[in-house]
C-alpha cells in the first residue's frame, strides 16, 4: 500500500519571494512550523507541532536538494511516516505580472499508517498552501509584519483537523499494539 501527494498552486509573487518564505525559518514557522531549519545541503533539522496518538509531533528532516531558487528536497519523518519532499518553483504570469507555479510532492508513503497519516497530511495541506503560504507571501511582498499566522488560521479548524482527530487515533492502537 502506497501514497504519494502532489500540490500545484500558482501564487501572484515572483520566485524570490515564494523561495525566501520556504527558506527563512522565521517565514517556515508562520506558514507551516516552528523549525530549526537552514538552507545548506545536507543540514539536518526538526520541526515541531502538537503531538497526537502515534506521533510526538516531532519531524525530523534533513536538506537533501537545494538548487535556489527552483529546487529543494527535504527528507520528512515523524510517527509511521518516512518521506521525502520536493518543492519545485516555476516563473508563471498572472495578469501580466510575474508570479510563480509552485509544485509540491510529498512521496514515499507507505503501509497502512503512513497511508492514513497521508490522508490527514493531504487535508492539512489545503491550509498550509491555501491559506497560510499565500498571507504570508502577500504580507511578504506588501512589506509588513508577519506574524501569528498559524494562531490566526488555527481558528479556522478546517477538514484536517476533523481527519486528524478520527485517523489519530487507529494510527497511535496500531503503533502500541505492533
Amino acid at each position: 500500500m502506497k501514497r504519494d501527494i502532489h500540490i500545484e498552486r500558482t501564487y501572484p509573487h515572483p520566485p524570490e519571494i515564494v523561495w525566501r518564505a520556504l527558506t527563512d525559518p522565521a517565514l517556515i514557522a508562520e506558514w507551516l512550523m516552528p523549525n530549526d531549519f537552514r538552507a545548506e545541503l545536507g543540514h539536518r533539522f526538526t520541526m515541531r507541532t502538537d503531538p497526537a496518538p502515534g506521533f510526538d509531533g516531532i519531524v525530523k528532516c534533513e536538506v537533501l536538494e537545494l538548487d535556489a531558487p527552483r529546487r529543494m528536497r527535504w527528507s520528512w519523518k515523524g510517527g509511521p511516516i518516512d518521506t521525502v519532499v520536493t518543492f519545485e518553483l516555476e516563473p508563471a504570469i498572472v495578469f501580466a505580472r510575474p508570479a510563480t507555479t509552485l509544485k509540491v510532492a510529498q512521496t514515499g508513503f507507505e503501509g497502512l499508517d503512513a497511508v492514513l497519516v497521508s490522508f490527514v497530511l493531504g487535508a492539512g495541506n489545503r491550509a498550509v498552501y491555501g491559506r497560510h503560504l499565500p498571507y504570508v507571501l502577500d504580507r511578504l511582498a506588501a512589506g509588513e509584519t508577519i506574524e501569528n499566522v498559524r494562531e490566526t488560521c488555527a481558528k479556522e479548524r478546517g477538514r484536517w483537523w476533523w481527519i486528524s482527530r478520527a485517523i489519530g487515533p487507529i494510527v497511535g492502537r496500531r503503533k502500541t499494539s505492533a
